[in-house]
């Protein structure tokens, strides 16, 4: 996820059916503890908004600019400085029931200089089943 300023950005949108409430769901989309038990390596928090994720033994910086509890919330990645930079890549998890039929879907937009569609897909197929396994479903 790092930021280049040469590369042009791409917005990668993917939706998953999950089998968990959102409320099981919100906490390992939005706290260091439920992402880096099945998104990155690690993940650490330097305050309350402001994350370290940890992937390839390579720390990255991004902030939690918006939230909604059990519902939606986005990681901005910062530069190396922890300063945000114009067009920054940022990840989306929005979280979106079906009341005619109870379904849970999470919804993922990836916001970054990766452009290999087919990369992206195989990426979150990996990660959604990781998630799918803690969360039980």
């Amino acid at each position: 996820m790092p930021l280049s300023a040469t590369r042009s950005k791409h917005r990668f949108t993917v939706e998953y059916p999950v089998n968990a409430s959102p409320k099981i769901l919100y906490p390992y989309l939005a706290s260091a503890t439920g992402l880096s038990q099945w998104f990155c390596q690690r993940v650490r928090t330097i305050d309350n908004h402001q994350f370290i994720f940890t992937w390839d033994n390579q720390d990255h910086f991004a902030e939690m600019n918006s939230h909604r509890t059990n519902r939606s919330v986005r990681f901005v990645f910062l530069d190396k400085n922890h300063r945000h930079t114009p067009d920054a890549n940022y990840l989306d998890f929005t979280i979106d029931s079906s009341e005619l039929t109870q379904e849970v879907f999470l919804r993922v937009v990836d916001y970054s200089e990766e452009t290999d569609e087919i990369e992206l897909q195989e990426m979150w197929d990996s990660l959604i089943q990781n998630l799918r396994e803690q969360v039980g479903g």
